[in-house]
């Protein structure tokens, strides 16, 4: 993931431009604030947000020492409880930011609730959170053994949940343009990508120039960019909020 120090520096000098351009009026986290989750336009918009971060919920609870069933059950029960209850209070007490009240609501609801959690009905049979997708894709930085607390699992998975779903947006604009081919050889740029192939043969592999190689790597740099801070603005209720979010969340992944 692109976690390194230019990344780190360009998220605080940012042009301006840049950041007005992300609509925080109508991001999915400021839609369920203001309405309180009452309205059809934020329970729609909350659900979309436990689906996308249900990862660091279920890998908090699995560093528990809970067995996977379970976590299963629990995580099911946390965001059913969440989306039932809709008491957005304790917002106010962490900032505004999905990611602090979803890590506090969930420490509640597993000292308080854990009999209810293991029988709540799972939404007619339609559970919220693809739970079918824990087996095949659990990491092992789930697992209770790893020496991470769990505290620092979920903040080290949210992170990732985030810049996973950013990657998903871009590639998805690229594969549209019909560039997929593209998308995947300047994907190995990035910092952290293992097996990568080097400028030189990658810009070979496209038939560019390595001056057309670095102009179009800058441009996906910097629509990364602009992906990250919309995707992080989703999840915080002010504009003001999300650079800092930013740099907590780089934090997390260098350490």
């Amino acid at each position: 993931m692109p976690v390194d120090e230019d990344y780190a520096s360009e998220s605080r000098t940012a042009p301006s431009a840049q950041k007005a351009s992300i609509a925080f009026t109508t991001t999915h986290w400021s839609v369920v604030l203001e309405a309180q989750g009452q309205s059809p336009a934020a329970q729609e918009a909350l659900e979309k947000l436990c689906r996308t971060y249900w990862r660091p919920v279920y890998g908090f609870i699995r560093r528990q020492g809970t067995k996977a069933e379970e976590a299963e059950d629990l995580t099911q029960g946390f965001f059913l409880v969440l989306l039932e209850r809709r008491d957005f209070d304790a917002v106010r007490k962490e900032k505004g930011r999905l990611r602090s009240y979803l890590l506090t609501s969930l420490k509640h609801f597993l000292a308080s609730e854990h009999r209810r959690a293991m029988t709540l009905k799972r939404g007619k049979g339609q559970p919220l959170i693809p739970l079918e997708e824990l087996r095949a894709n659990e990491r092992g930085d789930m697992e209770p053994a790893d020496p991470l607390t769990a505290d620092r699992l979920y903040e080290r998975r949210w992170a990732l949940t985030l810049m996973e779903q950013v990657l998903r947006r871009l590639k998805e604009e690229y594969c549209t343009a019909g560039n997929a081919a593209l998308f995947d050889s300047l994907k190995q740029l990035l910092p952290d990508e293992l097996e990568a192939l080097s400028r030189a043969e990658i810009a070979l592999q496209l038939g560019m120039t390595d001056n057309a190689l670095r102009q179009a790597f800058h441009r996906f740099r910097q629509r990364y960019q602009l992906l990250l801070r919309e995707e992080i603005g989703h999840t915080v209720a002010v504009a003001s909020d999300v650079e800092d979010e930013l740099r907590h969340l780089i934090s997390v992944l260098r350490t």
